[in-house]
């Protein structure tokens, strides 16, 4: 049995992935030694690169593009940046900057929303993809929005069961 950590990766995934690369036996990513940060911050680790970001979010519109002229698609394609992935205000706002639109999943995420709209980073055109399960302070937070005049608010429902019902006498 291997039982060594980069057996497993080496199991897991191709590595090195892109950004990643071995020198000396260290790991860096991005021409930076991982170690030299780990040494100073201790573990575990979770690094946020900006310019990676965007580069994905514009690749990911790509391959969209492309499948969707291969197929004869005549639809619009909007990508939709998951807060949950990252709540941290620099990766939302880096997020923003590449014309994304964002989807919640809790009234939590709904704060977030409130501060990037008084920081003016959302305009009342954007997407806003209400993706989770709708407690009533999320749904209220929803209302709110609409109410506000946000034109693309579109909450999610996962089964015609969440949908309010009435009685029919």
């Amino acid at each position: 049995m291997k039982n060594k950590y980069s057996d497993l990766i080496n199991q897991t995934f191709e590595f090195p992935q892109e950004g990643f690369n071995v020198v000396d036996g260290e790991l860096h990513f991005y021409d930076i030694p991982l170690m030299d940060i780990i040494d100073q911050y201790g573990t575990p680790l979770k690094i946020s690169y900006l310019p990676k970001i965007s580069s994905n979010i514009q690749r990911a519109k790509k391959l969209f593009n492309v499948a969707m002229a291969k197929a004869d698609y005549k639809g619009k394609y909007t990508y939709c940046y998951c807060t949950k992935s990252s709540h941290f205000n620099f990766v939302l706002e880096q997020v923003l900057k590449s014309d994304a639109h964002l989807e919640t999943s809790s009234a939590y995420d709904m704060a977030i929303i409130r501060e990037l709209i008084a920081q003016g980073l959302i305009t009342k055109d954007k997407y806003i993809l209400c993706n989770g399960f709708k407690r009533p302070l999320y749904q209220e937070e929803i209302v709110n929005l609409i109410n506000e005049g946000f034109e693309n608010v579109i909450p999610i429902l996962d089964s015609k069961g969440r949908l309010p019902t009435t009685k029919t006498i």
